[in-house]
């Protein structure tokens, strides 16, 4: 999947829920071991949403909008180059162990070569640009080494992929989940012992360590020992030849997701950034329950376009009419509140981030839009079309916040996110596949049509 949904996917941890969802139906594996499975990915991101938050805001208050501005910068200027470190090959990996099991050591371990070398690549070009952008800016040249470093261990993941090929994402969630507890608990530790900036961000390495040498523990003892994996250039040169298109579409989505904040600090302040990102965190926090709703729908949706167009198109039309009068409603109250949500979380100095709330918490009914239109453009085999819609975005942020940032700061940030979410959907719409359009259109009257 190719689109601008899919990054919130990936960020979210649900991307693993749609493509267990995906290959089960080629497996087909017990109901008993589905519905496992499910409840092992639900738990990890119900767990991750709320002591993450928890922690963030509290981090967030700790250091204050300035230096939590120097901390999210250099995470979003570190995220510019995380295509550097996947390479595109999530999803091809766990396609490819699905297709042929017995072939895993050496799909495995070359995937691992291709990532670790993709991981050193990112941190080397994260730090050669920062030193031109920020030379003399230690700092934050050294938050950027730092977090960039942690592609380096996510090479990793390709363990995790595994277990999702195998259905047994509760070994990942033990893994991950194990490491993200501790390490919230070291940044608490942190906050109480007054540390400075930069142990945070050692933290957050630590953790994606402590996660990967977690899977590696699992891997050893469930399946086999990591010396047995086995590097083919000739799978390489194969798998990069796959996954080229999906670099390309994940460079377009790093600068779609992560340029704005890069911007706003360059052109602004790191306080602006701390003041973006406080209202963000909120924001994009119950961004998972669409993404879940569609993956659950999927097998429906895709048995439904095998067997009737219209009945396809009535039932996605049902689907996208819920989720956006209740994304919308919620959006409202949310937006309606947002002074006083902002007030208790993050206190005071924080006070602007209400209005960033208020205004971005709209790009949620666009995403789960999005979301639902991902769906359609795979099972129809279109998803050139989330492609080409991600690049028109990207382009139209990097505009947007070029003319709005300096007149509006954060706020001009929260502007261009919303507006450029919705220009990929407008451009899909009208020119690539008007009968979608069409069906938005209906969607939205739907809810109102049935009750009449």
């Amino acid at each position: 999947m190719v689109c601008l949904p899919e990054t919130f996917m990936n960020q979210f941890g649900i991307k693993s829920l749609s493509l267990f969802v995906r290959n089960s139906l080629n497996q087909r594996p017990s109901l008993r071991r589905i519905v496992a499975n499910v409840g092992w990915l639900s738990v990890d991101r119900v767990l991750r949403m709320g002591v993450g938050l928890f922690v963030s805001v509290w981090v967030a208050r700790y250091l204050g909008p300035e230096q939590f501005g120097i901390l999210s910068y250099a995470m979003a200027f570190a995220g510019l180059f995380g295509v550097l470190a996947t390479l595109g090959l999530d999803q091809i990996i766990v396609r490819d162990i699905v297709q042929n099991p017995n072939n895993k050591d050496e799909i495995i371990g070359t995937a691992f070569m291709l990532k670790l070398t993709g991981g050193f690549l990112a941190l080397i070009a994260a730090l050669v640009i920062i030193f031109f952008m920020r030379s003399g800016d230690n700092l934050t040249i050294a938050l950027v080494g730092i977090v960039t470093a942690g592609m380096i261990f996510q090479a990793f993941d390709v363990i995790d992929f595994w277990f999702q090929a195998k259905v047994q994402s509760k070994y990942t969630v033990f893994a991950k989940n194990g490491a993200f507890l501790v390490m919230a608990l070291g940044k608490i530790a942190l906050i109480l012992t007054h540390a400075p900036l930069i142990a945070f961000a050692l933290a957050g390495l630590i953790e994606i360590i402590l996660g990967s040498c977690g899977l590696i523990v699992f891997y050893q003892r469930q399946v086999a020992h990591l010396r047995d994996w086995r590097v083919s250039f000739t799978q390489a040169k194969e798998l990069l030849h796959v996954s080229w298109p999906l670099i390309l579409a994940g460079l377009a989505i790093s600068v779609y997701m992560k340029i704005g904040q890069v911007m706003l600090g360059n052109m602004v302040s790191e306080a602006e950034v701390g003041i973006y990102t406080a209202a963000v965190r909120i924001s994009e926090v119950w961004y998972f329950i669409p993404m879940i709703i569609t993956s659950s729908i999927y097998p429906a949706l895709s048995k439904l376009f095998q067997e009737s167009e219209e009945r396809f198109y009535d039932k996605l039309k049902r689907v996208m009419g819920y989720l956006f009068w209740g994304t919308l409603l919620l959006s409202l109250i949310i937006s309606s509140f947002s002074k006083q949500i902002i007030d208790v979380l993050y206190g005071v100095a924080y006070a602007r981030s209400a209005g960033v709330l208020a205004i971005h918490i709209y790009a949620g009914v666009v995403v789960s839009m999005g979301v639902v239109f991902s769906q359609k453009f795979i099972l129809d085999g279109t998803t050139k079309i989330s492609f080409y819609g991600t690049v028109v975005g990207a382009v139209s942020n990097v505009i947007l916040n070029l003319w709005l940032l300096p007149r509006y700061g954060a706020y001009g940030a929260a502007i261009a996110t919303v507006i450029s979410y919705t220009v990929p959907v407008v451009f899909q719409t009208i020119i690539f596949d008007r009968r979608i359009g069409l069906t938005f259109i209906q969607a939205i009257a739907y809810p109102i049509i049935k009750k009449n």
